[in-house]
């Protein structure tokens, strides 16, 4: 090689060989990097990809296998049958915001939502922030139970009596 010669005149009369070897020698090692590049993303990629089976293989038997831990600390299996969400929209007060709220809590039924203390809702709105804290959660669990048993009429009746969720 040109460039590993002693002589520097020989290296000024053979100029362009000279770039032409700087050149092969720089298109080399960016090739040589782009491969090594390649396959370190490669090995990366692989491990996301088993690390997203293990996580949808851990998901599907949380949902084949739902346990519900009682208050004495002991667990029972229940049925794999998957909740159906109601609209909690029913709810006087409750509106798409607040429902998704409480659906990020658990709460996706009218007997969840009408099992949950008004003091519990009233948590998840002050943890939500300043816009969701001016709302008053007192009635919504019995009407969540108005709903849950069926009682549209009585509920009606009740929810023309409130103004949004709240007794006036």
């Amino acid at each position: 090689m040109i460039l590993l010669q002693a002589n520097p005149t020989s290296l000024s009369q053979n100029f362009w060989v000279a770039i032409l070897e700087a050149l092969i020698l720089l298109a080399l090692a960016a090739y040589i990097g782009w491969w090594l590049a390649r396959r370190t993303l490669a090995v990366q990629i692989e491990g996301l990809e088993a690390n997203i089976r293990d996580k949808r293989a851990a998901l599907d038997d949380c949902q084949r296998s739902k346990v519900e831990v009682m208050a004495g600390g002991g667990a029972v299996a229940m049925s794999a049958a998957p909740i159906v969400p109601d609209d909690l929209k029913v709810v006087e007060g409750i509106g798409p915001k607040i429902e998704e709220l409480l659906n990020n809590e658990g709460i996706w039924t009218f007997a969840q939502l009408a099992a949950t203390s008004a003091n519990r809702i009233k948590e998840i709105l002050d943890a939500a922030g300043p816009r969701f804290q001016i709302h008053d959660p007192t009635t919504w669990p019995n009407q969540s139970a108005l709903a849950r048993d069926g009682k549209w009429d009585e509920l009606k009746k009740w929810q023309d009596e409130l103004y949004k969720g709240r007794l006036e």
